[in-house]
């Protein structure tokens, strides 16, 4: 132990699952199966799911589960920030990653690849969102993105530079304690889970590491609004549930999430 009170060297992987079993158990089983190496706990916060996804988490004895019966705020972003948190308190590694339960790690080294993005002066490291389009197709929506304009002519706009996001993202678990920083912070005005604490970070004058999507991609898999599309109790833009579905159809349906779903093994 350091003199921090911080295992050197060890992570604590914080997801949080909310009535999302089948994505949950492939998001689990993609870490049991490429994390094999390096010393970690696996911390996963259930939100009071009251159903199959938390009868399997409580089938998992290489997990610590934190459930949450009666106690997860009503705002769905709330409620989600607020279960990394819990998450985080539970670390008492050098290194706390964040995972969403729709993200899948694909590759042997994907760890080791985040560690060694965050070195001793680095606070934070990870990418933005985890969409991998053309150049191109970038710089166009920049520039023709109405919406965006008129949000930065809004006088009253909320801050809305890059920031890491909790997609998966590694985080010096000492300096976020240090700092009293959560990444619920201002989520309940409606800023997304760890958007303020990283700002905070950069206010603060500690170094960040971004990482691009594509570098990324070659590590982890993001299923963007998979765990809201396939829960009844929330609501997505038509067009945004007919592209994610197809998305989980093609996942589903590729050789490596079907040898991950077949093998059992890997809950033991």
């Amino acid at each position: 132990m350091s003199e921090a009170g911080y295992t050197p060297g060890r992570v604590t992987i914080g997801i949080v699952n909310y009535k999302t079993e089948v994505l949950t158990r492939l998001c689990l089983r993609s870490i049991r199966k490429f994390t094999r190496k390096l010393p970690c706990q696996v911390v996963v916060v259930d939100n009071d799911s009251g159903d199959a996804s938390l009868d399997y988490l409580r089938s998992l004895s290489w997990i610590k589960l934190i459930e949450r019966p009666g106690t997860v705020p009503d705002n769905g972003s709330l409620a989600h920030s607020s279960g990394v948190d819990l998450a985080l308190a539970q670390a008492d590694t050098e290194f706390f990653v964040s995972l969403h339960s729709d993200t899948i790690v694909h590759h042997p080294g994907w760890l080791e690849f985040l560690l060694q993005a965050c070195p001793v002066d680095t606070a934070c490291a990870g990418c933005g969102k985890l969409e991998l389009k053309p150049a191109w197709e970038v710089t166009l929506k920049r520039f023709t993105d109405v919406r965006e304009w008129l949000r930065k002519l809004n006088p009253n706009r909320t801050r809305n530079e890059f920031y890491i996001r909790t997609i998966c993202a590694v985080y010096r678990t000492e300096i976020l304690n240090r700092e009293k920083l959560r990444f619920s912070l201002k989520v309940g005005d409606g800023v997304t889970c760890g958007k303020q604490l990283y700002y905070e970070l950069v206010d603060r004058g500690y170094r960040t590491r971004p990482i691009a999507a594509y570098t990324m991609a070659t590590y982890a898999h993001h299923l963007a609004h998979a765990t809201m599309v396939l829960n009844p109790e929330f609501t997505v833009r038509s067009r945004t549930e007919k592209k994610c579905r197809q998305q989980l159809e093609k996942l589903f349906a590729s050789p490596l999430v079907r040898e991950i779903m077949n093998d059992s093994d890997l809950d033991r």
